[in-house]
């Protein structure tokens, strides 16, 4: 399938999940993130989810986060781009017109500085390619990254055979971990 086909299908799976079953499945993935070697880093980017596309609530990895006494670094979506904030006591969040809930202000976090960063999903292959809401943010925020910048994908399903109409620019995962498995390409 091709991405927009993707989209299509993975939000109707989405859409069709009660908030018991992304709570769940939220935290099977949290608890399946502790098995990957990926806690060394001290920067950490995660993305606060839109409760109303059924994403991943990210706030049970944000508890493993700041227990293991982490930076967390979160989005701000700025014309085209991502800036990165780091998420403290005194961050205050304003929800975006696209239902992102994002720093207003805070101390900006250099990409250069990320060891992980945790990307939303719709789908994924078996090859790692990923597939968004096709604006680019992440693809934008990751080509700045540090070439080692672990990228961790979180989906609430298993990976698609190959997707289509993967370009030239798209960024694949390193890792992929859904509620049942992680997946290493």
């Amino acid at each position: 399938m091709d991405k927009n086909e993707l989209r299509k299908h993975y939000t109707a799976l989405r859409s069709a999940l009660g908030p018991t079953q992304i709570d769940s499945l939220s935290i099977a993935i949290s608890n399946r993130l502790l098995q990957l070697p990926l806690w060394q880093g001290s920067y950490y980017h995660i993305f606060l989810p839109i409760p109303s596309k059924n994403e991943i609530d990210t706030s049970h990895i944000l508890t493993i986060l700041f227990g293991k006494d982490k930076n967390v670094v979160i989005p701000k979506v700025v014309g085209n781009t991502l800036e990165n904030y780091l998420l403290t006591d005194q961050t205050k969040l304003k929800t975006s017109s696209w239902g992102v809930p994002e720093p207003m202000d805070g101390l900006s976090v250099p990409e250069k500085l990320i060891d992980v960063v945790f990307i939303p999903l719709l789908a994924y292959d078996e090859q790692g390619n990923r597939v968004g809401y096709g604006k680019g943010f992440y693809d934008g925020l990751l080509a700045k990254c540090k070439p080692d910048t672990l990228k961790v994908g979180l989906s609430l399903f298993g990976p698609e055979k190959k997707i289509g109409d993967v370009r030239k620019e798209d960024i694949p995962l390193d890792y992929c971990v859904t509620p049942e498995q992680v997946y290493r390409f």
